[in-house]
């Protein structure tokens, strides 16, 4: 039976956890111990105190996030992390975060991984955070194969802006809140960005700077990578794991 700390240290070699920068209030790597001994790891894509109570009921000792528990602009801040710090001590759930380690992964990343289901092939990396590049950009394909591909893997929130090539030759890649990728796309010879979501104007910046943007969900284009890190844990340390699953539409 693996421990609590092993699986943590085992979790900030995989992602490099110490040597990457990262956006303040992300806090990566373990944010809450609980039990020592873990017989079940989980992945979900936020923390919370729903989320944790689900991971308990499934047995799972041990819970990997994207976002973690200390982000900015929650409100009321000091009733909330009660709430979820009552959970946690309630299930002795220990809870590891890993927020853009987990973005930028070559392997193991949300980008890396959604441009692997899609069957594009990487080129490059741009749109560096601190030194850290985040997106990924793959060769092109058309737009008419991509859209099909993104409609099976997004079924309930792919979404299609379309005023750029129908056959792009490249197509960028940036998980979650995508909109820092927009001012890069140019000055790569890119026209087409897959991400989770943007911001209303963006629509009109499309139709002028001519873009395919498909915004297909933050929640869902961001459950891979804690699925990726949750099953290299269960691999190396021979325990089960179960992604808990919520309804979040955004």
């Amino acid at each position: 039976m693996a421990t609590s700390s092993q699986i943590t240290k085992y979790c900030d070699s995989l992602t490099n956890r110490r040597e990457l920068p990262d956006f303040p209030g992300s806090r990566n790597g373990l944010q809450f111990k609980g039990k020592a001994k873990v017989r079940k790891v989980g992945a979900a894509v936020d923390a919370g105190e729903k989320v944790f109570l689900q991971a308990a009921k499934r047995g799972i000792d041990y819970l990997i996030v994207h976002h973690g528990m200390f982000w900015p602009g929650i409100a009321p801040r000091r009733a909330t992390q009660q709430r979820r710090q009552s959970a946690l001590k309630k299930t002795g759930l220990s809870l590891y975060s890993s927020h853009l380690p987990l973005d930028a992964h070559p392997f193991i990343g949300n980008n890396a991984l959604i441009a692997q289901d899609l069957g594009l092939q990487v080129m490059d990396w741009f749109v560096d955070f601190q030194g850290l590049p985040i997106a990924c950009l793959c060769r092109g394909l058309s737009r008419k194969t991509l859209e099909r591909r993104l409609k099976k893997s997004y079924p309930q929130t792919f979404k299609a802006i379309r005023f750029g090539s129908a056959n792009p030759q490249k197509i960028a890649i940036l998980s979650g809140s995508g909109r820092s990728a927009l001012a890069h796309l140019r000055e790569h010879g890119c026209d087409t960005l897959i991400t989770g979501e943007l911001r209303e104007e963006h629509f009109n910046e499309a139709q002028e700077q001519g873009w395919n943007l498909y915004p297909c969900g933050h929640y869902a284009t961001e459950t891979w990578g804690v699925k990726a890190l949750a099953a290299a844990v269960a691999k190396e340390f021979g325990v089960p794991w179960e992604f808990v699953a919520t309804d979040n539409p955004l």
